[in-house]
C-alpha cells in the first residue's frame, strides 16, 4: 500500500464524493471540499450504465440506486417527423454485462452518494473555495490532494498546466430540465434528430423524466437564458407530441442553458501528490453518455492502486496509464456523435441499430473486474 493516510479531495461531485466513500472505507482520513454551500447536483439526470452500476455495487449502494431509478427497456431513435430510425435493445445489453442500466436524477444519485458518508468520519466543507494558493497548502497538509472540481473551472488542472489548459467549445447549446410525463410511456429512452438538433427524452418513473434539448449555435454568454428557453420552444414546435408534453411539463427551476464544451486528451494527470480525476480529467460529451460513468470509475480504480503500489507518485503514474485509454476512447466517442449530429452536413444521422451490443457491453466492462 502507498504510504499515505491523508486525502483532500476538491469538488463534491459524483467523482469527489465516490473517492471519498471509496477512501474511507479504506481507512483514509478524508476532507471534501466543495465551493458550494451543499453537495453539487449540477444536471437533470444521467444514465448510469452498466460500469457504473458495478462501481455502485462495490460501494454498497446498488439497493438505492435501484430503489430511486428507473430502469429503461429500450433507446429509440427517431427522426424530427417521429419516424423510428433504429432501437438499441438495454435489456440484452444488461444480460451481456450482468448489470442493469439505470437512469437517475442527478439530485437522487447525489444524495446517494451524501447519505453513504454518513458515519465514515469524512470532514466535509462546504462553501469553501479552494484557490490555486489553497491547492499549496493542502499539499503541505495532506498525502494527496485530488481535483474532482469539473471540467470548465478546475483549479487543480489550472495548477498542474499553470493555466495552459482550456475546454473547448464543441459548437451546440445543451438545455436540460426534469418534466412530468405520461403514466403510459413505453419505458423507453427517446433520441429525436434532425440537421443540427437533437431531443433526448429518459424516463425515470412511470411518471417523471428528464430531457435535454440540443442544437448547433455560437456561444453567447450575454444573450439572456429566457432568450435561449424561447427559441428552444419555437425549434421543436412542430416536432413529436413527446416533446411537446415534456416541454409543456417541466420544472421551470430545474431548467440550465449549457454551452457544452469538452478535452482534449492530457499527457498527465498528476504532478507530486496532486491528482485530478473526473471532468477535471477527461471530460466527455453528453453524447459519450459516460460521464457520471467514467467519474465513478475513476474513483474505483485509484483506491485500488493505491493499495496495490508502494509509492505514491507509482501508484498516480499507474492509475493515469490504466485510465487513459479508455478515458480518451470515451471522449473521442462523444465527440464522433456530437460531429455527426451538429456539423453542418446533409448525410442522415447513424442508427443506434447499427451499434454493436456485444462490442459496446465489452468496452464498457473493460478493466473492471467482474467475477
Amino acid at each position: 500500500m502507498s504510504n499515505i493516510d491523508r486525502i483532500a479531495i476538491v469538488g463534491a461531485g459524483v467523482a469527489g464524493m465516490a473517492l471519498a466513500i471509496l477512501s474511507a472505507k479504506q481507512g483514509y482520513q478524508v476532507s471534501l471540499y466543495e465551493r458550494d454551500s451543499q453537495v453539487s447536483s449540477m444536471g437533470a439526470g444521467v444514465t448510469l450504465w452498466a460500469n457504473a452500476v458495478y462501481i455502485m455495487q462495490q460501494m454498497g449502494l446498488e439497493k438505492e440506486l435501484m430503489h430511486l431509478g428507473g430502469n429503461p427497456r429500450f433507446m429509440r431513435q427517431f427522426n424530427q417527423q417521429g419516424v423510428l430510425l433504429g432501437e438499441l435493445d438495454i435489456e440484452t445489453m444488461n444480460s451481456l454485462s450482468g448489470f442493469t442500466s439505470v437512469t437517475i436524477l442527478r439530485r437522487d444519485l447525489m444524495n446517494i452518494l451524501d447519505s453513504a458518508l454518513d458515519g465514515l468520519g469524512v470532514e466535509r466543507q462546504f462553501n469553501c473555495t479552494i484557490t490555486p494558493e489553497a491547492i499549496a497548502g493542502l499539499k503541505q497538509d495532506f498525502d494527496l490532494v485530488v481535483g474532482a472540481d469539473g471540467r470548465m473551472h478546475s483549479v487543480v488542472r489550472q495548477v498542474l498546466y499553470q493555466g495552459k489548459i482550456t475546454p473547448r467549445y464543441q459548437g451546440f447549446v445543451n438545455i436540460i430540465g426534469i418534466s412530468q410525463m405520461d403514466e403510459a410511456s413505453d419505458n423507453a429512452i427517446h433520441d429525436y434528430r434532425g440537421l443540427g438538433e437533437r431531443f433526448g427524452i429518459v424516463p425515470v418513473a412511470p411518471d417523471v423524466c428528464y430531457w435535454a434539448a440540443a442544437w448547433s449555435t455560437s456561444m453567447d454568454k450575454d444573450r439572456p437564458l429566457s432568450g435561449w428557453y424561447e427559441e428552444m420552444h419555437r425549434r421543436f414546435l412542430g416536432w413529436p407530441e413527446a416533446l411537446q408534453c415534456v416541454l409543456s411539463s417541466y420544472d421551470k427551476a430545474s431548467l440550465r442553458a449549457i454551452f457544452v464544451h469538452d478535452l482534449d486528451p492530457l499527457p498527465y494527470w498528476h504532478e507530486d501528490n496532486l491528482l485530478m480525476i473526473g471532468d477535471a480529467a477527461h471530460a466527455p460529451l453528453p453524447t459519450s453518455g459516460q460521464g457520471a460513468c467514467q467519474a465513478l470509475e475513476d474513483a474505483w480504480h485509484l483506491v485500488r492502486i493505491l493499495a496495490e503500489e508502494d509509492e505514491l507518485d507509482s501508484a498516480l503514474t499507474a492509475f493515469y496509464q490504466r485510465r487513459i485509454e479508455k478515458a480518451s476512447a470515451t471522449q473521442a466517442a462523444g465527440r464522433a456523435l456530437a460531429q455527426g449530429i451538429f456539423a453542418a452536413h446533409s448525410e442522415p444521422p447513424a442508427s443506434v441499430s447499427d451499434i454493436s451490443l456485444e462490442q459496446l457491453t465489452q468496452f464498457w466492462m473493460q478493466g473492471l473486474a467482474v467475477e
